[in-house]
Protein backbone atom coordinates (compact mmCIF):
# COMPACT_ATOMS: atom_id res chain seq x y z
CA UNK A 1 0.00 0.00 0.00
CA UNK A 2 3.05 2.24 -0.10
CA UNK A 3 2.98 5.44 1.92
CA UNK A 4 -0.55 4.96 3.21
CA UNK A 5 0.05 1.91 5.37
CA UNK A 6 -0.47 3.98 8.50
CA UNK A 7 -2.99 6.69 9.26
CA UNK A 8 -0.43 9.50 9.37
CA UNK A 9 0.84 8.56 5.89
CA UNK A 10 -2.74 8.48 4.65
CA UNK A 11 -3.39 11.97 6.03
CA UNK A 12 -0.11 13.23 4.55
CA UNK A 13 -1.26 11.94 1.14
CA UNK A 14 -4.57 13.78 1.52
CA UNK A 15 -2.79 16.99 2.46
CA UNK A 16 -0.39 16.74 -0.46
CA UNK A 17 -2.59 15.40 -3.23
CA UNK A 18 -5.97 16.89 -2.32
CA UNK A 19 -4.70 20.16 -0.90
CA UNK A 20 -6.66 19.78 2.32
CA UNK A 21 -5.46 21.39 5.52
CA UNK A 22 -5.89 18.45 7.88
CA UNK A 23 -4.74 17.93 11.43
CA UNK A 24 -4.31 14.48 12.94
CA UNK A 25 -7.55 15.10 14.84
CA UNK A 26 -9.41 15.52 11.54
CA UNK A 27 -8.91 11.79 10.94
CA UNK A 28 -11.70 11.20 13.49
CA UNK A 29 -13.91 14.17 12.58
CA UNK A 30 -17.14 13.51 10.72
CA UNK A 31 -16.45 14.27 7.06
CA UNK A 32 -19.41 16.67 6.97
CA UNK A 33 -17.55 18.79 9.53
CA UNK A 34 -14.14 18.86 7.81
CA UNK A 35 -13.39 22.30 6.39
CA UNK A 36 -13.12 22.22 2.61
CA UNK A 37 -14.35 18.63 2.18
CA UNK A 38 -16.88 18.10 -0.60
CA UNK A 39 -18.10 15.50 -3.08
CA UNK A 40 -15.40 16.40 -5.61
CA UNK A 41 -12.74 15.64 -2.99
CA UNK A 42 -14.43 12.28 -2.41
CA UNK A 43 -14.21 11.37 -6.09
CA UNK A 44 -10.59 12.52 -6.27
CA UNK A 45 -9.84 10.50 -3.12
CA UNK A 46 -11.25 7.29 -4.61
CA UNK A 47 -9.16 7.77 -7.75
CA UNK A 48 -6.07 8.58 -5.70
CA UNK A 49 -6.50 5.50 -3.52
CA UNK A 50 -6.95 3.28 -6.56
CA UNK A 51 -3.73 4.69 -8.02
CA UNK A 52 -1.87 4.22 -4.72
CA UNK A 53 -3.06 0.67 -4.06
CA UNK A 54 -3.39 -0.61 -7.60
CA UNK A 55 -6.80 -1.96 -6.63
CA UNK A 56 -10.40 -0.94 -7.15
CA UNK A 57 -11.82 0.96 -4.18
CA UNK A 58 -15.52 0.33 -3.50
CA UNK A 59 -17.13 3.77 -3.84
CA UNK A 60 -20.20 2.68 -1.88
CA UNK A 61 -18.08 1.75 1.14
CA UNK A 62 -16.21 5.07 0.95
CA UNK A 63 -19.54 6.91 0.79
CA UNK A 64 -20.71 5.06 3.89
CA UNK A 65 -17.56 5.95 5.85
CA UNK A 66 -18.00 8.88 8.21
CA UNK A 67 -14.33 9.72 8.87
CA UNK A 68 -10.95 9.61 7.15
CA UNK A 69 -9.91 7.02 9.71
CA UNK A 70 -12.75 4.75 8.56
CA UNK A 71 -11.77 5.22 4.90
CA UNK A 72 -8.16 4.43 5.75
CA UNK A 73 -9.20 1.28 7.65
CA UNK A 74 -11.36 0.19 4.72
CA UNK A 75 -8.50 0.53 2.23
CA UNK A 76 -5.89 -0.92 4.62
CA UNK A 77 -8.03 -3.98 5.45
CA UNK A 78 -8.89 -4.60 1.78
CA UNK A 79 -5.18 -4.47 0.87
CA UNK A 80 -4.24 -6.87 3.67
CA UNK A 81 -6.97 -9.29 2.66
CA UNK A 82 -5.83 -9.16 -0.97
CA UNK A 83 -2.22 -9.71 0.06
CA UNK A 84 -3.06 -12.87 2.01
CA UNK A 85 -5.48 -14.34 -0.53
CA UNK A 86 -4.17 -17.17 -2.70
Amino acid sequence: MSGIDDLSGFLRLLRTELGLELSDRDAYTDLADVDGWDSLHLLRLVSLLEDETGRRVPVRAVLEARTFQQIHALVRDASRTAATSP
